[in-house]
């Protein structure tokens, strides 16, 4: 449900955390870019690793953190900003639109899954000791970390936050230390930072550099990611004793400030090791080792705990990277298993065997597979593709808060407090551009992932086609509401062989009485007729729908009027079914079929008689129903 601008959704039933072990299950997501996000920056930005990271934290701080607190408030129920656009837009405009955030998402969280498994299997063929194990054979590895997480999931995923802390808090740690001896080394020998100077100083004064960082620092974007997981464990955080008041009136004001404590708190730990690295990285590690192909490509801090503390800790290291890499692909496929059967099977774009587990674990392991053997399990490949479902994904939810505040700013005309509204509206606009910016030269830059997430959308529209085209003849009601006493009475009285239905795209008493006479010249009719009159939904792009109606006496005939369907044929089908006619009249048109099929698919009108038919036979054929009402087709 979606009104005044906010989102609910009941969750009484899921357990519930402290942020403070809640934020562990985002964080293996958000925290495990440490295994490649210092060695990616150092590749893009060099001696500028620092002030173009500074860039990244506070568009984390001040862009990302305000703009997911806006979200969490809309919400509330882990829907995310992909839900808040489908709301905010009307019509099939809404669905074609959440379709391609969804092929972005499903860029996203594959290549999550992908470059997560790449990374952690560099980690495991660098280390001294597996390496005689391992070899080099690095896409095996990737391989095999992908089936592994297939069968976990296979299996079910259950104590996921105890594992999340299991893994997170060390691996964080691990990283304060490696982090915390290299500043030593660095403050050690000032000669580091006089070269690190020098170099800065080739790029110019000041203003200068800082316009080199801006231009270097939408390649760092992927350390942006993790924010939208933090929205969707929202049902896990406790809140406050009201949040669980059945009675509650309003959003659940407890959970939303927890959960923006967890997106701040996560932002300044990941913050505060980004820059430490940013900061020793580029003294510490040479140029000539953070290349493709280097010691320390990709794995800066593991190349510094080998340098600094050893091999036996840098082991350990690369363990609780290995882990917490792996352990965010588990979140990634969590996400997919939640997000996908959230929307396709609800908009009738997709078969009903997706809202089940473990043929959907398999169709994305198939596709982990694919991607990571089309870029050989290289983590700087699935950079450009990761960076961009992320951008786009903070995109959509800097324009969907943006647009609710626009909403919101104009009722707080009447309240007074417009221009507060309209700051805030402009704050965010601003944000969105910055994303925006941020999300064009990655794409100029790195195209791989606007190809990749095309491909994905374009098999996600074609699929959702076909499927909405294969699941159109179900009946598409979700159940029978009976809008007044009187007409649940009526229809107690001709259920089961008592009337004949006829439909009719006219209720009015002057319709039904000629439409009367020409179905009784035709046919010969026993007992009285009842008209049935369906009224469509405005937004008939929803696929299920309830449908309220209305009984009433018309002299020895009734009227039935069915209000809310989302497709006139499949309604009165489900009503035929629920009434059990003597027999069902249904008109044929002359018109186009082709046409009327495509009004059919998309509105939910055309064809009637002929697709009542085929809904009702494929019905009965799989109700094995022995009972059935006379079917007569009359031309117009």
């Amino acid at each position: 449900m979606f009104a005044g601008g906010r989102m609910d959704g009941s969750d009484t039933g899921t357990p519930k955390a402290s942020w403070l072990r809640v934020i562990w299950l985002t964080g293996v997501d958000y925290f495990s870019d440490l295994g490649f996000q210092p060695g990616i920056t150092l590749l893009a930005a060099g001696a500028l690793a620092l002030p173009a990271t500074a860039l990244l934290v506070a568009l984390t701080i001040f862009g990302a953190v305000p703009l997911y607190a806006q979200v969490a408030k809309r919400s509330y129920a882990g829907q995310g900003s992909i839900a808040m656009l489908e709301h905010l837009l009307p019509g099939w405009a809404s669905k074609i639109f959440v379709l391609v955030l969804l092929g972005f998402a499903g860029t996203d969280f594959l290549i999550t899954m992908t470059l997560s498994a790449a990374d952690a299997a560099r980690h495991a063929v660098a280390n001294v000791y597996l390496r005689s194990l391992l070899g080099d054979h690095r896409i095996l590895v990737t391989v095999a970390l992908l089936m592994l997480l297939a069968v976990v999931f296979l299996k079910g995923f259950r104590e996921a936050i105890r594992v999340a802390v299991f893994v997170a808090v060390p691996y964080l740690l691990l990283n304060v230390i490696v982090l915390a001896v290299a500043a030593v080394d660095v403050l050690r020998h000032p000669a580091l930072t006089h070269q690190w100077r020098l170099a800065l100083a080739a790029h110019g004064d000041w203003g200068q550099i800082m316009i080199a960082s801006v231009l270097v620092f939408p390649q760092l974007a992927l350390g942006l990611g993790g924010f939208e997981t933090g929205v969707s464990v929202m049902p896990l955080i406790r809140g406050s004793q009201e949040d669980d008041d059945p009675n509650r009136v309003g959003p659940p004001w407890g959970r939303i400030g927890n959960t923006r404590k967890m997106l701040l708190a996560a932002a300044l730990i990941m913050g505060g090791l980004l820059l430490a690295s940013g900061w020793v990285c580029p003294l510490l590690i040479p140029p000539a080792a953070y290349q493709q192909g280097g010691p320390a490509a990709g794995r800066a801090i593991s190349y510094l705990a080998v340098q600094l503390l050893g091999p036996n800790f840098a082991s350990l290291y690369d363990l609780f990277s290995i882990l917490i890499l792996w352990f965010a692909g588990a979140s990634a496929m969590a996400g997919l298993l939640s997000l996908i059967p959230r929307y396709l099977p609800r908009f009738g774009m997709a078969p009903r065997w997706v809202a089940y587990r473990r043929p959907l674990v398999l169709v994305l392991l198939t596709l982990d597979l694919l991607i990571t053997i089309i870029f050989h399990a290289s983590v700087e490949a699935q950079g450009s593709a990761y960076a961009t479902g992320v951008l786009v994904l903070m995109l959509s939810a800097g324009v969907a808060v943006a647009l609710a505040l626009h909403k919101e700013a104009a009722e707080a005309v009447k309240h007074g407090w417009a221009l507060m509204a309209r700051a805030q509206s402009g704050y965010f606009w601003t944000i969105t551009l910055v994303l925006a910016y941020t999300l064009a030269d990655n794409v100029r830059l790195r195209p791989d992932g606007v190809i990749i997430a095309t491909c994905l959308i374009v098999l996600l529209l074609a699929l959702s086609a076909v499927s909405r085209y294969r699941r159109s003849t179900e009946m598409r009601v979700t159940e029978l509401i009976f809008l007044d006493d009187e007409s649940r009475a009526i229809w107690a009285e001709i259920t089961g062989k008592k009337v004949n239905i006829v439909p009719s795209h006219d209720s009015s008493a002057v319709h039904c009485l000629k439409l009367e006479e020409k179905v009784r010249g035709h046919f010969q009719l026993n007992g009285p007729l009842a008209f049935l009159h369906v009224q469509l939904l405005d937004n008939r792009s929803e696929f299920l729908a309830p449908i309220r109606v209305r009984l009433r006496r018309e002299g020895p005939n009734y009227l039935i009027e069915a209000f809310g369907a989302v497709a006139v044929a499949n309604s009165i089908a489900y009503i035929s079914e629920l009434l059990d006619p003597i027999s069902l009249v249904l008109g044929l048109t002359h018109r186009n079929l082709m046409r009327q099929s495509f009004q059919y698919l998309l509105w939910g009108q055309g064809e009637v008689g002929l697709t009542v038919y085929s809904i009702l036979v494929r019905y009965w054929e799989w109700a094995r129903r022995s009972s059935r009402p006379l079917i007569l087709l009359m031309s117009d």
